[in-house]
Formats: structure tokens, C-alpha cells, sequence
């Protein structure tokens, strides 16, 4: 059931007719991108290719070889797949997508308030609301500004994982809050695992050591991972008539990303020279690599570039959890300059707030 009240004022009305003196936040279009056609933006019954995306099995890849061969395959030519036996209870990840919905359900001021204001510069909120972008900053906070116009069709909630201990503090007392916190921490300690051990393969499809690499330069750290929990709204028929985006094209930042979506389409990647739907299917993660996998794996993997094309018929739900290497981890590989994760961060934010998107790797390159 929609709730108008609950979505941010843009998203309540056509964007033709949105004040133009509203300010909202979030990364401009890379101008080397092509401006979509109107029928590339919504989601179309039947014209796209059919979705081939790889499946994984959990439980084999570490010790099947032909498992092992089919997620090097899905790593080189895909950077995304499906993953199955992943060990995640199904209703642990139900009851996630029923309280995160409540939350969403509530009106956007009272987000705004319960969300925005329990954070420092120096201690950044457990939890965060945003709406327009998917460009943050570490704290959670957007970044960047752009014409109302050209905002993502999406509003989420930022979930630093390490910083959940000390939200049960602010929200005692409050039993949804508490709730969703609870379910927070289950969730992220199934993720973390699941990176780690997805991470390992990988390492192995590249005959690296992953005991070597993560002591001495720590590529993936648990205390990075973080959750974002978004509502992609249903697109109004008046709506239509506008360049309407639920997520604009990118790549992830992160070393390995992991999402559960509820049975809505919309996710879509990126592969020779097409896009592909990502549908949801019961149980199933989708697993995609991010800027750092590449780097690590010395480009012989692709960070996948994706997106999510509006909906015109549902709400869409989904729930992502990223991993990232330690800030101060040191990434070598001869095809870039070695370099931190917190040095790659601190370019993209630069390069959102000057030019208004993301560059990522190329930063980096060798000469």
C-alpha cells in the first residue's frame, strides 16, 4: 500500500511540477554518458534480453573444481552472479524486508528527524536517512548537489554495522526501532561470513593466498561492512512523462557487495554492450564485485556496472551489504599505482563534489 505522506515532498508530485528552488543532493551524470532514450528508462514487460546471470553454489566452491571454474567465468565475464545454499534463513531476510517497509511507511519528516539527528562530524549515526542519491558520504550524509530535476527515484536508510552496538541506547524503548536493530546485527554477521568466504574463492580462482594477502595488506575488513536498506518508489503515470531513474548507471566502490531483493524488478547490469535484467527469485542473493575486487584481482575481474530502472507497477525493496579492504590496506597490482582504500575514497568524493560523478579506477591507472 502506497503512502504519499511517507515518500520525500519530489517524489509526491510530477517533477514538472516540483518547486524549483527545492535543493536536493546527489551526484550529477557523467556527461561521457549517454542520455538515456524515455523507453530505456521504465522497466518494459517483454522487450529486454532474458537474464543469463551465473548461479554459484555456496557450499561447492571451495571444494568443487567445476564450481570453482564457473565462478572464475561469472568473475571475468560477468562480476555478478546468483548465489544459492548461502546459509542465510529465509525468514530472517522476510522479517528484514516487513520492518524495513514499516519504516519506510512512516511519514518523511518523521524520518528526518529520527534518523538525521543522532550523529557527529567525529561519531557518525548508526543509522541515516537519505532520498535522491546514492552518493554519500563515509559519515552517511549526501554529497554533492544537482537540479531537482535529475534525482534518483530511491530513499534508504545507511547502516553503519560497527556502530549498531550503540544504537540500542538511542532507540530503547522504541519496539520497531529495536526490532529492526536486532534483525540488523543478525543480517550483517550472516554477510560478513558470507564475504569472507566468497572472498576466499575468489582468491583461489586467482591463486592468491588469502591468509598472505589479508595479514599483510588487508583487503577485506570486517569492520568496513555496512548495510543500505532502499525504497525505490512506484512511478504515477504523470511521472512518466519525466527522465525518471531509480539508481543511475554505476559501479560499487566496495571490494564485494551483497544484495537480497524483494519480487520486484528493476535491477539491471551491464554486459557486451546490453543490459540484462536481475530478476528476484525466492532465496537467492545476488552477489556483484566492486572498484576494489578489480584492482586486487589486476583487472582479470570486472566491477559491474548496473542500475535500476524504474517501476510503474510496485514499490521496490531491496537490502545491500557492502565489504571493503581496510583503510589503510595497501592495494599492488601492475595495472594501478599502489594505493589505500581510503585514498580511493577521498578521490571519488572529490571528484562527486568538482565534477559531479565518480571517475574510480582510472584515477589510479599506470601510465
Amino acid at each position: 500500500m502506497n503512502h504519499p505522506e511517507s515518500y520525500p515532498p519530489v517524489f509526491r508530485k510530477p517533477i514538472s511540477e516540483s518547486d524549483d528552488q527545492v535543493t536536493i543532493t546527489t551526484t550529477l551524470k557523467n556527461p561521457e554518458e549517454e542520455e538515456p532514450k524515455r523507453d530505456d528508462i521504465f522497466l518494459q514487460d517483454s522487450s529486454d534480453p532474458v537474464e543469463v546471470v551465473p548461479v554459484i553454489d555456496l557450499q561447492d566452491i571451495i571444494t568443487n573444481l567445476e564450481q570453482q571454474h564457473q565462478l572464475e567465468e561469472a568473475c571475468r565475464d560477468w562480476g555478478i552472479f546468483r548465489l544459492v545454499n548461502h546459509g542465510v534463513p529465509l525468514k530472517l531476510i522476510s522479517q528484514l524486508q516487513d520492518q524495513a517497509q514499516k519504516i519506510f511507511s512512516m511519514s518523511f519528516e518523521a524520518k528526518q528527524t529520527l534518523f538525521n539527528n543522532n550523529g557527529s562530524s567525529s561519531t557518525p549515526a548508526a543509522v541515516s536517512y537519505f532520498w535522491g542519491t546514492p552518493a554519500l558520504t563515509p559519515s552517511g550524509s549526501v554529497l554533492g548537489k544537482v537540479d531537482p530535476k535529475k534525482i534518483n527515484w530511491v530513499e534508504g536508510l545507511n547502516v553503519l554495522l560497527s556502530q549498531l552496538s550503540d544504537y540500542h541506547d538511542q532507540v530503547s524503548g522504541d519496539t520497531m526501532l529495536d526490532s529492526f536493530r536486532v534483525l540488523l546485527e543478525e543480517y550483517g554477521g550472516h554477510m560478513a561470513r558470507l564475504a569472507r568466504e566468497i572472498f576466499e574463492a575468489i582468491l583461489k580462482t586467482l591463486n592468491m593466498d588469502s591468509k598472505q594477502y589479508n595479514s599483510k595488506s588487508q583487503l577485506l575488513s570486517e569492520s568496513t561492512g555496512f548495510v543500505r536498506v532502499y525504497r525505490y518508489p512506484k512511478i504515477s503515470k504523470a511521472d512518466e512523462e519525466e527522465a525518471v531513474i531509480g539508481m543511475q548507471v554505476h559501479t560499487d566502490s566496495s571490494v564485494i557487495s551483497i544484495l537480497n531483493q524483494n519480487q520486484v524488478d528493476g535491477l539491471e547490469v551491464f554486459k557486451d554492450d546490453k543490459w540484462f535484467h536481475v530478476r528476484p527469485i525466492l532465496n537467492e542473493l545476488i552477489v556483484n564485485l566492486g572498484d576494489m575486487m578489480q584492482a586486487i584481482s589486476n583487472d582479470e575481474y570486472v566491477s559491474v556496472k548496473h542500475r535500476v530502472k524504474a517501476n510503474k507497477h510496485d514499490e521496490r525493496f531491496s537490502i545491500c551489504y557492502f565489504m571493503f579492504p581496510a583503510e589503510d590496506g595497501v592495494i599492488r597490482s601492475s595495472k594501478y599505482k599502489p594505493f589505500t582504500y581510503k585514498d580511493f575514497q577521498a578521490q571519488v568524493q572529490h571528484d562527486v563534489k568538482t565534477l559531479g560523478f565518480k571517475v574510480g579506477l582510472e584515477r589510479f591507472k599506470n601510465p
